[in-house]
């Protein structure tokens, strides 16, 4: 069944349980990288040290899509995997999700991507890419489905896809149809330093789209990275060399403390949900895919702070429940699980 995608069939599209996404107007679509991750069986070790790897679907705009699907939204995924095993297997998982695959390219001259990732014994994660180059940096602008990025009411994307062509004219030309066709922009940056030329190359490439988005979540780490060291903490630092005049919504996360959102007309905090975590792999994006399946059901969110703070709460929790499992996709909640630890931790 996979090789029907390799020629672009419909035969092997994915059966939406949300309702086709032809005609759905709250159609998420992801874009960029989706690859296998080799998590060491044993924690707290180096990859040196790992005596054994467990593969696991990753690659945070894919684990987005997923994340939205499994809320009970409506998302699509269009990006490049191998023409191999593991690509078929990544195709087949999004399927499995009800997430739509139509905009999956399949690469004969190069591998799908692998990550090796570890979390040492101090807490650091190390990570070890294979992209020589891998497939889902050879996606070109002539492969993208246009008609399935027109439909999105939100698009969204990191900054991964920026780092080599053709991918990267691609992510831009991808970009420009969704914006025109009237969808909101989502971008988390999702900064992997070990996958750019240099720090002066990410820090560049991240910011050459910054002023384009009307969303952008970005983690505290990333906020002192992209300023050159400032206080992620210092609101006036976030307000003037982060925030754009075309931007609708920019959101902190602060980990396990929660995270800060800031708007043209106001700005706040939401506190965390205290978990005791196994794997903070997908965290981030099980907060944007909470952030996005509220966002596409009701964009009057960026207006009402009631309701920002409430999908932001939604966020938190998604956030909260994947790192008390093992694993991005097998982690991310659905809407019933997110809504009962919700009424869980405010009941206690």
């Amino acid at each position: 069944m996979a090789g029907n995608l390799t020629t672009g069939g419909t035969e092997d599209l994915p059966a939406n349980t949300n309702g086709n996404s032809a005609n759905n107007n709250s159609l998420v679509v992801c874009f960029g990288e989706l690859l296998i991750d080799f998590v060491p069986t044993v924690g707290g070790v180096s990859l040196a040290e790992a005596p054994a790897f467990k593969k696991a679907p990753g690659g945070a705009p894919a684990n987005v899509a997923v994340g939205v699907s499994r809320l009970g939204g409506s998302s699509a995924f269009i990006g490049k995997v191998g023409e191999d095993e593991f690509g078929y297997m990544l195709a087949d998982i999004l399927k499995q999700n009800n997430v739509d695959n139509s905009g999956m390219r399949f690469d004969r001259n190069a591998r799908t991507a692998l990550a090796f990732v570890t979390l040492r014994a101090d807490g650091e994660r190390e990570f070890l890419f294979f992209r020589h180059p891998s497939a889902d940096m050879r996606l070109h602008e002539s492969e993208l489905d246009i008609n399935l990025i027109k439909q999105a009411r939100i698009f969204h994307y990191g900054s991964i896809s920026l780092i080599e062509e053709p991918c990267k004219s691609a992510h831009l030309a991808a970009m420009n149809i969704a914006k025109r066709s009237g969808s909101i922009l989502s971008y988390d940056p999702n900064l992997r330093l070990p996958l750019w030329p240099s720090a002066e190359a990410a820090r560049k490439g991240i910011m050459s789209i910054w002023d384009q988005a009307d969303l952008i979540k970005v983690s505290e780490d990333e906020i002192t990275f992209l300023t050159g060291g400032d206080d992620p903490y210092d609101d006036n630092v976030v307000m003037e060399k982060l925030f754009h005049p075309n931007l609708k919504l920019l959101v902190v996360t602060e980990g396990s403390a929660g995270c800060r959102y800031y708007t043209k007309a106001f700005k706040g905090r939401v506190p965390g949900i205290k978990v005791k975590p196994v794997d903070t792999t997908g965290a981030g994006d099980a907060f944007v895919s909470g952030l996005l399946s509220s966002l596409a059901s009701d964009l009057k969110l960026f207006q009402d702070e009631k309701r920002l703070r409430e999908a932001l709460i939604f966020a938190n929790a998604c956030g909260a429940i994947t790192v008390t499992e093992r694993g991005a996709i097998p982690a991310l909640p659905t809407k019933k699980a997110v809504l009962d630890a919700l009424t869980k931790f405010y009941a206690s």
